[in-house]
């Protein structure tokens, strides 16, 4: 998994960790009566100038609540006051709806239109009528990705487009080639994932989509594998069991795409 900028895992209320914006000396104060996008400009500069050089701010955008800024950085969700003076990390929860602000949005953030994936650079499964579809981002050499794979052999009547997401090792592009290029891809793969057996080597002239997928997964930031989309939009990251599979399928809110 790649190594975010801020770890927010087992964070759970916001304030629940609270860093100092002047850590490195920093005096300057927001000059007054600004502008909302003045004020976003600013939170921004702040940011970088404390977090660091390597620190990439994509968006500052005020909050309906507590007077916060929402900074996003990648898949990144922290918060910080108007003089960006203080940065918050954590979840912003309402406490008696039970209702987690900052999930809502990350997930809103990370929403994929299913319809636009290229669907021809993905390796194709079907299993009984096929109306249930997922894509998934996987790596050949992912332990997790190899476990779900078998998880998928309990679930029935779906289509899984895999895209062979190339980012664990150096010989994964190799793998993912000669399983692109396997008479069969769709069993190369299988043969690979659940029995570790290897596709036949590629022929010369036969090209895979590697940058193509490489592409994809890092414009709608897939940092890691695998990584479920479902036609909603919507992502599930990591290793997905039998039940949260089939709970998510189940309550699908969104209408069939049109598969290419």
């Amino acid at each position: 998994m790649k190594k975010n900028l801020i770890n927010l895992a087992g964070v759970v209320m916001v304030g629940a960790s609270v860093l100092a914006g002047s850590a490195h000396g920093q005096t300057s104060t927001q000059p007054k009566a600004q502008t909302s996008t003045q004020t976003e400009a600013y939170i921004k500069k702040m940011i970088v100038e404390n977090v660091g050089s390597g620190a990439k701010v994509d968006s500052v955008t005020k909050t309906p609540y507590g007077g916060l800024y929402e900074v996003r950085m990648g898949n990144e969700i922290v918060y910080t006051d108007e003089k960006a003076k203080y940065v918050f990390v954590g979840s912003i929860i309402d406490i008696k709806g039970s209702v987690n602000f900052t999930k809502q949005r990350t997930d809103e953030l990370n929403r994929v239109n299913f319809a636009d994936l290229p669907l021809d650079a993905a390796v194709k499964y079907v299993k009984g009528n096929g109306k249930r579809v997922i894509a998934i981002f996987e790596d050949p050499n992912c332990g997790y990705c190899k476990k779900f794979r078998h998880t998928l052999q309990g679930v029935d009547n779906i289509t899984v487009y895999t895209f062979m997401y190339n980012i664990l090792a150096e010989d994964s592009v190799t793998k993912s080639r000669d399983i692109w290029c396997a008479p069969d891809r769709s069993k190369a793969w299988d043969d690979w994932m659940l029995n570790n057996k290897a596709a036949p080597v590629a022929a010369a002239g036969c090209v895979a989509p590697h940058e193509k997928v490489l592409a994809l997964g890092k414009k709608i930031r897939v940092t890691g594998t695998p990584t479920v989309i479902f036609t909603d939009g919507s992502r599930l990251p990591g290793m997905v069991d039998i039940k949260a599979l089939e709970d998510k399928l189940a309550n699908m809110k969104s209408a069939p795409v049109a598969l290419k």
